[in-house]
């Protein structure tokens, strides 16, 4: 068996879990989150153990690539809806910097025009200054989606590392030109 699928998903007091035909459920309070999962994939939700238990029909390898997956996705809407999800991003250049109007960012990178970006509604976008930015919300994918759609307003360049990164990603740098 998968050694991800097998283990069970601990359910924190407080999270109600609902399983309907091929839709998990996971909610606490006003917040919710729905997973789709395929039909062969069996999903038990135990309560008296406070666990959720992933299950596969075969060993065929369809279904063992399904199983990891959706213990993975159902494990992260337990985790998501309990603490949530961060990521922060730094701003690196001179002059380079954030500042936040009402619920939308402005990005001032270099260019001639100032970038604004308007989240979802899911994501709560903050600054601890102007040049660190902090993604938060409770779907660990449309955070890291949010967060690499901020990226890709000006990656990091090779000879000088400016740009936006995440905190702690390594930029490899670069020789520039040798004067001959």
């Amino acid at each position: 068996m998968s050694r991800v699928g097998r283990k069970p998903i601990p359910v924190p007091a407080g999270i109600k879990i609902k399983i309907d035909d091929n839709i998990v459920t996971v909610s606490k309070g006003n917040q919710s989150l729905q997973q789709e999962i395929h039909p062969a994939i069996h999903v038990e939700y135990k309560p008296q153990e406070n666990s959720i238990q992933v299950t596969r029909p075969t060993d065929n390898k369809f279904y063992r690539s399904l199983h990891g997956l959706y213990r993975s996705l159902i494990s992260n809407m337990v985790m998501g809806i309990n603490e949530g999800f961060m990521k922060k991003l730094l701003i690196i250049g001179v002059g380079y910097r954030a500042e936040l109007k009402g619920k939308n960012l402005v990005l001032h990178l270099g260019y001639s025009h100032p970038i604004l970006f308007k989240p979802p509604d899911d994501i709560e976008i903050n600054l601890e200054n102007p040049t660190t930015i902090v993604v938060k919300g409770i779907d660990k994918q449309l955070v890291g989606q949010v967060s690499a759609k901020i990226r890709s307003f000006r990656p990091p360049e090779p000879y000088k590392g400016k740009g936006i990164r995440y905190e702690g990603e390594y930029v490899r740098r670069k020789a520039g030109k040798t004067a001959a």
